[in-house]
């Protein structure tokens, strides 16, 4: 299965692995699955060490250095995957809103390729996208 992992779970499966839980070392060390992060994750971790580098020592650079030693493939960012954006189903409903755009662009990358999304957020798990392993 082709895993699109959320940028936390790249951050913790390649500088805090004692963070990962069970079924997370799971998916990711299981050798049927291919495990990809986003160019939007790398983004992320930029604008991340930009604003709080004390809090936030690691650069966009050593993020995506650690994930391709770690074997994760890399995925490019599609204008598809901007214009899928706008198909995700986000209850109307729900108590909380979700406006983390690279989350958004994440899940809507992992839904446009076919992709499964991995995440730890519960307001990603609240989107009714067959698409999404919370662990």
């Amino acid at each position: 299965m082709n895993i699109l992992i959320d940028t936390h779970i790249a951050l913790w499966a390649t500088a805090k692995s004692e963070l990962l839980t069970d079924k997370m070392r799971e998916l990711l060390e299981d050798e049927n699955n291919t495990i990809f992060y986003s160019i939007v994750s790398v983004w992320e971790t930029m604008l991340k060490h930009s604003s709080h580098p004390n809090d936030f020592t690691l650069t966009d650079s050593e993020f995506d250095a650690l994930c391709e030693q770690t074997g994760f493939l890399f995925l490019e960012l599609k204008r598809e995957h901007i214009y899928a954006v706008n198909t995700l189903a986000y209850p109307d409903d729900a108590v909380e809103k979700h406006k983390d755009p690279f989350d958004r662009l994440l899940l809507a990358q992992a839904k446009q390729e076919g992709f499964m999304f991995m995440t730890h957020d519960h307001k990603i798990s609240l989107y009714k996208e067959d698409c999404i392993i919370h662990v």
